[in-house]
């Protein structure tokens, strides 16, 4: 079986934030989405148009990989970057809280993520099943391209 590990991370994020975003109706960009930075180490916000989903899905990987529950303050963590000060020396600093509590709420109605009390929130059964679905589907399409990987499909 194929796992969302055995597939490249960006492709396999790409992939995702297209079903959510087609698929999902539940995840929607706040009307603040285009204006807001992603944490005070940023200078601009995110250029990319639907880095909403992105975004989303790059959480669900990490909620995947971790097997744990994870909360916003560690999603905080992760997506945190250095500050810089001018002349003085960078610091590291925490991104915004705001947008990961409201994409893990929006995945929380989705279905796709459930609240552990105290802990956080972690993948339900049915985020899985599709993270999984389409893992198998990027491994199928690059085993075309490279032939070791027909092995798998044996």
């Amino acid at each position: 079986m194929v796992t969302v590990l055995e597939v490249p991370a960006e492709v396999f994020i790409g992939r995702l934030a297209e079903y959510l975003k087609k698929n999902v109706k539940e995840i929607q960009p706040p009307e603040w989405a285009p204006y807001v930075k992603t944490g005070v180490d940023r200078e601009h916000p995110p250029m990319q148009e639907d880095w909403w989903y992105i975004r989303a899905a790059s959480m669900m990987r990490k909620l995947y990989k971790s097997g744990e529950p994870i909360g916003v303050g560690t999603f905080r963590v992760i997506y945190g970057g250095r500050k810089n000060y001018g002349s003085a020396p960078e610091h590291f600093v925490k991104a915004s809280g705001t947008t990961h509590r409201k994409i893990l709420q929006q995945l929380e109605k989705a279905g796709l993520v459930t609240r552990v009390p105290g802990r956080g929130r972690i993948l339900t059964p049915k985020a899985v099943s599709i993270m999984d679905r389409i893992a198998y589907e990027i491994l199928k399409q690059l085993a075309a391209v490279r032939p070791e990987l027909k092995k798998y499909f044996e």
